[in-house]
């Protein structure tokens, strides 16, 4: 994109997050719910296809752009992000990545648009962090593949037009070869979403366990067609890779914002008639809660034009995941701690981010899933014993 045409598009993004997400963040965290007017908004703005090609109405953004548009996204509730994070992401990106030329055509334009909402429904009560294990299963009857399985924590589930399922379709085959992708339309006999799920934190973001019972489609629902065969597994790595740095920009975003809310609190709070910014400990922690999102950003960043560049798709992607995650929530912590009693209540900003920042060391890979990446990268067959 034009530097000016992005540009124009961060400002607009930021305007948006400043003067009307955020005073509705209370609101959003009390219901659970998005509200439409938003929705709207966000679908005129086009981030239901920001990383998406522009030949399918995207707006076509590199993964360094993306980056500094998730920075002003990541300042508001992680709901807003969540609503149109899968379409962009990792739902997305399986049609881009694998997806025949039919499958893009039919799908990405209204994806884009938010006309459809994708799901990416991967995970499985017992294939959480270690997808490959996943036991979902697809056989070909005919001209159709029957689906049955389970899929948990599925983000926008209950909201989804079409999900992206993958199923094991050679279960002879090594774990991380015999799996496959589908594009399950919601309403799809045997098909069924259940409640949503009551969640620690990052109300308004909806998940949900997914059933399949005998699902049928047809042929042309495996993503890639033949050639797409057994090869769901590294189609969903490759997507993972960029949701990892997609993500860690949004926690850099909410760093920046607990970093703000911090030096606002410090700088208007008194006790014992002095303003509590006057105090080196508290001040010990805002500098500290900086140096970590400054860190952060800078992480992202390179990792964002390395990705680019196609010379670190996998251990720069799980070192800024690993990093940020732990980062924001520190800022998150040191923030409860600068608000004293209030950073404990319920209506505090910094009470919410607390608990919104807590997944972000589990989602798109745990910490320590994190690790392992990266230490085995690094290691090589030392790694192995």
């Amino acid at each position: 994109m034009d530097a000016a045409d992005f540009s124009a598009v961060l400002s607009e993004v930021r305007r948006f997050v400043r003067d009307r997400v955020v005073p509705l963040e209370a609101e959003i965290d009390e219901k659970d719910e998005m509200p439409a007017d938003i929705r709207e908004a966000a679908k005129k703005m086009g981030l239901f296809g920001f990383a998406l090609p522009e030949e399918y109405g995207g707006l076509g953004l590199t993964m360094l752009e993306e980056a500094q548009l998730m920075f002003e996204l990541g300042y508001t509730t992680p709901s807003l992000r969540s609503m149109f994070g899968t379409n962009n992401g990792i739902a997305g990106h399986v049609l881009m990545v694998g997806g025949t030329e039919e499958q893009k055509a039919h799908w990405l334009p209204r994806i884009a648009s938010g006309d459809v909402l994708a799901s990416f429904a991967l995970t499985e009560p017992e294939a959480g962090s270690d997808p490959s294990t996943l036991t979902t299963r697809a056989h070909l009857d005919g001209d159709e593949w029957v689906i049955n399985g389970a899929k948990r924590y599925i983000t926008n589930a209950p909201l989804a037009d079409v999900f992206m399922v993958f199923a094991r379709t050679d279960p002879d085959a090594p774990r991380t070869r015999g799996i496959s992708t589908f594009l399950v339309p919601a309403g799809t006999p045997g098909l069924t979403v259940a409640p949503k799920d009551h969640k620690m934190g990052q109300f308004g973001a909806w998940t949900a366990d997914v059933f399949f019972d005998d699902v049928r489609v047809p042929v042309s629902a495996l993503v890639g067609g033949d050639a797409g065969l057994n090869r769901g597994f590294a189609t969903a790595m490759g997507c993972i890779a960029h949701g990892r740095v997609h993500i860690s920009a949004l926690m850099v975003g909410m760093a920046e914002r607990l970093v703000d809310e911090s030096v606002g609190y410090a700088s208007t709070r008194k006790q014992s008639g002095k303003l509590i910014g006057s105090f080196q400990l508290v001040q010990g922690l805002i500098a500290d809660s900086q140096t970590d999102y400054y860190a952060g950003r800078a992480t992202v960043l390179e990792a964002a034009r390395a990705f680019d560049a196609g010379t670190d798709t996998k251990v720069g992607p799980s070192c800024t995941k690993y990093f940020a995650s732990e980062m924001v929530w520190r800022v998150a912590d040191r923030a409860v701690q600068i608000h004293g009693g209030a950073g404990y209540m319920r209506g505090v900003a910094v009470e919410r981010f607390y608990r919104d920042a807590r997944l972000f060391r589990i989602y798109e890979g745990t910490s320590q899933i994190q690790q392992v990446i990266i230490a085995k990268a690094l290691l090589g067959e030392a790694a192995r014993g």
